[in-house]
């Protein structure tokens, strides 16, 4: 590689490294109106000598004999600013090495207590359930979420940009974005069930967490109580019923801690064994592997945090789910892999709409996986996280092998900064490179190539919030524009939802490590206006939603490529049953025939059509549910029906089901054709730590396609410990005949704390 592409290619994140020296920027200390301030509850914190005993009982344990208790609870749902119909009692204690929150949710009818599941971080909102959220820094934007339900489970999350995700983009959970589900953090928690209700004691190691290098502290702090047969969620400070937990802004305070600055290392080694058989001709034989790394983590200060990783592995997660594409764009698979997840809302730039996620400057699924969703081995990579001098930090580099034949090694880099301001605003800079190193004339080598994007939110007052950012490539094998930009205005209050987009990507806008939806040129605009009104106790109605959105693609010469308004109501009962009714306008401008399905073709042309909208939920909370979305109406010229319907079977507290069916009818000009897609779920915890999980998957878009997912999972701590994964894919008319490919994996991690 010659000096000048080097220099080419790492000089936006020089640009970066030079702006990470300690600013005097605005206090990242928010700061609320008067009238807001005189509101926030705080809560004295109590330092105990000796720790609490961890086995889900509060009365009577001595160490929560000075904690002031907490026990005034507010209604969002069903009944907004009212007290919670249950009493609710936590106790905030601390030693020199933990945090310990002790919480007796009471309930006069204890029979009546819903427990959904019992797995590590399954969602809480459809079962009782006590969560909290640690904003350490005292940001109103950022924070760490610890959760349980009476079965004891361990939920935890990571929040950004108080759950959203790139600024104006509200991202998916667990995937890329500002309410991260897939952070996995070393903490205890034990529950207790008795004839007044249930009970939770939470120990979270300061070494967990992060937080400021000074002596005395204050936090800010939320907790949040669902009671699920009331459909009733409740929180310590009074919250507005279109905000949730994640509103950090909202929180109140924990003051007086003086934390210890905790010394942290952690060392996680795996050793991996697996046995592939392929099924090739003249192949009967099994190709067994075993392989071994490590993965890393310090605290160079409390609230900075380096992490290492060598042969980086990910046996244990779980496969992707398929997807039906009936258009001529992109798929975008969420991310799963622990190591990248942690502190993915940080690396996040991008616009996420009511489609779901279109730009994405960092895609971490680039690294370690092909084009065709083939895994690509990673050597190994660094990522430095947390705060310095104030600032939000964030540097990745990750380093795969060369695959003869299929492709390069190569490196990948991220550095990002952001500053978080008051009143909910932050501005920030990120820059991504890719470098492939030398590599023979058979491996495939893309160009290298980098990008550099700078973002930035206003919070005005407390509903309305300016954001964008805006972004360029620097692809050496393409000439022309390679920019794009996102503007985006949002009005969020407890009646109205307002908001508007302009989203504009320019034909050679190339970053190379993240993600594009469509790959050309357009201008896209967008609006929604929702009014949420509750009735009271009309027809047991809790809610009724009346909305109407659009949104509209353009090529640069004013051709249009696509556009749909949206008109539709929610109706949501007191029960948890919801209804919604909506029709769509739909216009789809084709200038390039392509293949739809098979040999179907779509040809060039402008398609408006209208179709009608269906969506049925039935209480989610109950042992047995249903959700379902149908669509009717004009497709491409022709017609197509859809109808997705999830079914799901609570057997008890343990066992888990879910069955998932997506059905298309559709009748073009060019041909007719049906695509059938099914999803099973199977889950069985023994406890919440030992776990058997399936998933299995059956499509019919491309051929008889079936998949087989089964893990075995024995937990130690922070998603560590002994896994054992089966996959299988066949091709066949029949299930798992004609295999393409069967593998057994076993893995076994342990975390060792080097330092206490």
């Amino acid at each position: 590689m010659s000096r000048l592409t080097t220099y080419t290619a790492v000089r936006p994140l020089c640009f970066l490294l030079v702006s990470l020296v300690p600013t005097t920027l605005v206090s990242a200390q928010y700061s609320m109106p008067n009238s807001e301030q005189s509101s926030i509850p705080v809560v004295a914190a109590a330092y105990t000598d000796v720790a609490p005993v961890l086995d889900g009982t509060i009365i009577g344990d001595p160490a929560y004999a000075q904690a002031t208790p907490i026990t005034e609870f507010w209604q969002t749902t069903p009944q907004e600013g009212q007290p919670s119909s249950e009493r609710t009692e936590v106790h905030l204690v601390y030693t020199d090495r933990a945090l310990y929150v002790g919480v007796i949710c009471y309930d006069r009818e204890p029979e009546e207590i819903i427990v959904s599941d019992t797995r590590r971080d399954a969602p809480l909102d459809e079962t009782d359930s006590f969560q909290m959220i640690l904003d350490t820094y005292l940001d109103g934007q950022n924070g760490f979420v610890f959760g349980t339900n009476p079965a004891g489970i361990e939920y935890d999350a990571q929040v950004t940009n108080e759950g959203q995700g790139g600024f104006g983009a509200r991202q998916q959970a667990g995937s890329c974005g500002g309410f991260n589900i897939n952070w996995d953090g070393s903490w205890d928690v034990q529950t207790r069930t008795t004839e007044d209700g249930w009970s939770a004691e939470f120990e979270i190691p300061f070494r967990t967490i992060r937080f400021p290098a000074t002596r005395e502290q204050t936090w800010g702090i939320n907790f949040q109580r669902n009671i699920r047969r009331h459909n009733e969620r409740s929180f310590w400070t009074r919250m507005p019923r279109q905000f949730q937990l994640s509103r950090v802004s909202r929180a109140g305070h924990v003051s007086g801690l003086i934390v210890p600055q905790p010394r942290n290392l952690q060392v996680v080694p795996y050793t991996l064994g697996n046995v592939t058989r392929t099924f090739e001709s003249g192949n009967p034989l099994v190709d067994p592997d075993v392989e071994v790394g490590v993965d890393l983590k310090y605290s160079l200060t409390p609230s900075l945090t380096l992490d290492a990783s060598y042969n980086t592995d990910f046996a244990q997660v779980e496969v992707d789910e398929q997807q039906v594409n009936l258009d001529r764009f992109n798929l975008f698979f969420p991310e799963k892999r622990p190591f990248f997840l942690e502190n993915a809302g940080l690396f996040s730039v991008g616009v996420s709409e009511f489609s779901g996620q279109e730009v994405e400057l960092f895609f971490s699924r680039r690294i370690g996986i092909g084009p065709a969703g083939e895994p690509i081995p990673i050597l190994g990579g660094t990522r430095l996280s947390g705060q310095a001098a104030g600032v939000n930090v964030g540097l990745l580099t990750m380093q795969t092998r060369e695959v003869e034949g299929t492709a390069a090694g190569t490196n990948f880099s991220v550095a990002r900064i952001r500053k978080d301001l008051s009143n909910r605003s932050a501005v920030g800079i990120m820059a991504t490179s890719r470098l492939h190193l030398d590599a023979g004339e058979s491996v495939p080598v893309e160009e290298n190539n980098q990008a550099l994007a700078v973002d930035g939110r206003w919070g005005i007052g407390q509903y309305t919030t300016l954001s964008g950012f805006a972004a360029r490539t620097f692809s050496p094998h393409l000439s022309g524009a390679e920019h794009a930009f996102n503007m985006n205005v949002s009005y969020l209050s407890n009646v109205w939802r307002i908001n508007t987009t302009f989203t504009q990507v320019a034909e050679n806008f190339n970053p190379a490590i993240g993600f594009l939806r469509r790959n050309s040129e357009y201008r896209k605009l967008t609006g929604l206006v929702l009014y949420a009104w509750r009735p009271g106790n009309s027809l047991g109605l809790l809610e009724l939603r009346p909305h109407v959105s659009y949104q509209g693609y353009w090529d640069f010469k004013g051709f249009q490529e696509g556009g749909r308004w949206h008109i539709d109501n929610h109706w949501e009962w007191k029960g948890g049953f919801e209804v919604h009714t909506g029709i769509n306008l739909t216009r789809e401008g084709v200038q390039e025939e392509f293949e739809i399905s098979g040999k179907v073709r779509v040809p060039a042309g402008t398609y408006d059509h209208r179709e009608a909208q269906l969506v049925l939920i039935t209480n989610q909370g109950r042992k047995v549910s249903i959700s379902s979305r149908a669509l009717l109406g004009g497709f491409f010229g022709g017609t197509r029906r859809n109808v997705s319907t999830t079914f799901r079977l609570r057997v008890n507290e343990a066992l888990t089901t879910e069955l998932n069916w997506s059905y298309n009818d559709v009748h073009l000009p060019d041909g007719d054709f049906v695509i059938n897609l099914v999803r099973t779920r199977l889950s069985y915890s023994f406890t919440p730590r030992l776990y058997v999980q399936g998933l299995f998957q059956y499509s019919d878009s491309a051929g008889d396609l079936w998949s087989a997912n089964l893990r075995l999972g024995w937990l130690q701590s922070a998603n560590t410990g002994l896994f054992v994964v089966f996959n299988d894919v066949s091709e066949s008319s029949q299930p798992f005949h004609n295999s393409l490919g069967r593998t057994v994996t076993v893995k076994y991690s342990r975390l060792f704390n080097v330092l206490r």
